[in-house]
Formats: C-alpha cells, structure tokens, sequence
C-alpha cells in the first residue's frame, strides 16, 4: 500500500486562497498557456533552497521561466552513458525542444549543499563520503572546484568562494553538451553565472572579462 496521506490543513487553506484570487483573476491567462504552450524566455538552474525564490527575485509571471533546482544548482558534465541524468534531461528538452535563448544559473549564499561539499572534502564529514551517499556523489562534482579554494584560511570567505565555484562549474559543464556548445557558437544561446546574497538581497553576475563576480 502506498504511504500517501492528505494535505495538512494550512496547505489545502492556502490552496483555496489562491485559486479564489490569484487563479481567478488570471484566468485567460492560465487557460492561454495550457492551450498554446509554454514558450520560456530562459531556463534557471537553481539551488534546491527553500530560501531562493527565482521567480520573486526577477518577478517573473508563470511560463516565463523553465526552472530546474538541484543541490547547490549544479550541472554534471555531458556523458551519454545510457543512464537516468535528471539535470542533464532538463538542459536538453530547454535548449532542443523549447529553444530557449538564455540559460541562467544560479547560486547563493549560506548554501547548504556547498558547506557540505566544503566539510566533505576537509575531511569533516565522513558519511558524506561513504558510497550510498546521494549528496556525498553528487558534492563530488564541485571537488575540482573545492581544490581551486582550499587554503582560504576564513571559513565564510572560503565557502562564498565555493559556492561562485560551483556555478562556474556548471556553466563549463553546460559547454560540454554539444547542442548547448553549437547553439552558443551560433548566437542562439547566452549563457549566464549569478550569484544571490540571501542576506543582503544582492545579486552579482560573472563578469567573463575580469574573471570575477561583479554587483548588478
């Protein structure tokens, strides 16, 4: 028997609120997107954080954005093994299916995944380590990008720095699809790397020219 239960109370009360107002007051809009589609402007890859609210940061509208989230929003490197790749599937359908244009990704601070990837790899965390662990395997992504940081004697400093890492390893990995690689070469397809400062409501972006991250 499969272990479901309903909703608690305060979910289904929240429900009913917006299906009552935000639902009912758009609803051309709603019904226009079922039927014709949706078209995203850009794909986000994001955090998994529950604190990190893509849509709210960029006041986007339903259907302007195509959002993947992940641990410590990152993406593997292009390897056509035959296996189950949740990431790499969602970067795939966004630029060959839906022809997105832009694909953002997105890091933050006091990020959860990062500080464990940190602790992992400074010998902290042992049962990160051990085989069945998903985030220990999935962390091992960001070791190249750990090493880079490593003798940053601050803690904070060192995990801030780790954590603008890990979106610039995605964006290399993200180079590693041919289609994204082919579609970037062609002028149809941007690539983005920001960082969001969930403490200061700061954003800051890669800039490619001083190989830093700059304030936006």
């Amino acid at each position: 028997m499969r272990q479901t239960r309903p909703l608690p109370g305060s979910l289904v009360q929240r429900y009913h609120g917006w299906k009552a107002t935000t639902f009912s007051e758009n609803a051309a809009w709603y019904r226009k997107l079922a039927t014709d589609g949706q078209r995203p402007r850009a794909m986000v890859i994001s955090c998994c954080d529950s604190r990190v609210h893509v849509t709210s940061i960029f006041g986007a509208e339903q259907g302007e954005f195509f959002i993947h989230r992940n641990i410590a929003n990152l993406v593997p490197p292009y390897e056509p093994d035959g296996q189950m790749h949740g990431t790499s599937a969602a970067v795939e359908y966004a630029v060959t299916a839906l022809k997105v244009s832009q694909i953002i990704v997105l890091g933050h601070s006091q990020c959860g995944g990062v500080q464990g990837c940190d602790a992992m790899c400074s010998g902290h965390a042992p049962e990160l380590e051990a085989k069945d662990s998903f985030v220990g395997r999935w962390m091992d992504l960001l070791r190249p990008g750990w090493e880079e940081v490593r003798d940053i004697p601050d803690d904070a400093e060192r995990r801030q720095a780790l954590e603008k890492r890990a979106v610039l390893t995605s964006i290399d990995n993200l180079m590693t699809f041919p289609f994204v690689k082919s579609a970037v070469e062609a002028g149809d397809l941007v690539l983005h790397a920001l960082w969001n400062d969930i403490v200061e409501g700061t954003l800051e972006y890669h800039d490619a020219q001083t190989d830093s991250f700059q304030p936006i």
